[in-house]
């Protein structure tokens, strides 16, 4: 089972080693941090000016510099992306999204793989739903092509639609590096420019290929879902928000498994 923030696996942690687990710093900042009296700790927060104090870290609620956290052992996040950012740590021409990122969610856990990870990538000029998250198992799982997670994209065209354009989708189209034909696992036309296409595998610049290879191409690309999860309404470009324990819980239990070839 995949950890996530509803665990009712519970320990006892030093404030200090909690405040480093959560990507406030090293140890020695997370002390100082402690001690000059910026951390508050419990639902009512209560200044704590002792490093070593230990705490339940399960559930814990604590205030760092007048900012409200609560404790996660993995981190799970949708961001709702914007257009013109990479999803890159290093990038190039474009902002990355991990600036879209407080502090300690890209600094977690520390080392040289420290903070979340975006599950898979989005074009910079691509927006909607991106999740990120530390746990490796859960990032591999969502992104591993023996699972079929399904990703809608809201897609805007140049050109009409039309029915053979959709049926071409929906039977296969050739990419130029892949022989075996790429298909849609639906796809239906909202109105004569807009296309809605769900893909359960992720190919470099896929959804605009296979629209280019029904002879039109793709003016404004948005995905709308990963799996189950739907991105909020409220959600507006560049917030982020925690996935709930039960998101996770859906993205990973109940995913089929590819059948074996």
């Amino acid at each position: 089972m995949l950890g996530c923030c509803g665990d009712n696996l519970s320990t006892m942690m030093q404030l200090q080693d909690i405040l480093f687990s959560q990507g406030f710093g090293t140890r020695r900042i997370c002390c100082g941090l402690i001690q000059q009296g910026l951390v508050a700790v419990g639902a009512e927060p209560e200044v704590c000016t002792d490093p070593a104090t230990e705490l339940e870290e399960v559930g814990l609620r604590f205030r760092v510099q007048g900012v409200d956290w609560q404790y996660h052992a993995l981190a799970y996040l949708m961001l709702h992306k914007p257009a013109g950012y990479e999803c890159s740590q290093k990038p190039g021409t474009y902002p990355s999204i991990y600036t879209l990122l407080p502090g300690p969610l890209r600094n977690r856990g520390g080392g040289a793989a420290a903070g979340v990870q975006a599950v898979g990538r989005l074009d910079q000029d691509t927006t909607g739903l991106l999740l990120l998250s530390d746990d490796g198992k859960f990032i591999h799982r969502m992104t591993s092509p023996r699972h079929h997670v399904p990703k809608v994209y809201e897609v805007r065209v140049k050109h009409a639609l039309d029915e053979r354009q959709l049926e071409r989708l929906r039977q296969g189209v050739v990419l130029d590096d892949d022989p075996k034909p790429v298909r849609a696992a639906a796809c239906r036309a909202v109105d004569g420019h807009h296309l809605q296409l769900t893909l359960t595998e992720g190919k470099y610049h896929q959804v605009k290929r296979m629209v280019a290879a029904v002879g039109n191409r793709v003016e404004g690309l948005h995905r709308s879902s990963i799996g189950s999860v739907e991105l909020p309404g409220d959600l507006l470009p560049g917030q982020w928000r925690w996935l709930s324990s039960a998101q996770v819980r859906a993205l990973t239990e109940k995913l089929p498994l590819a059948p074996s070839s």
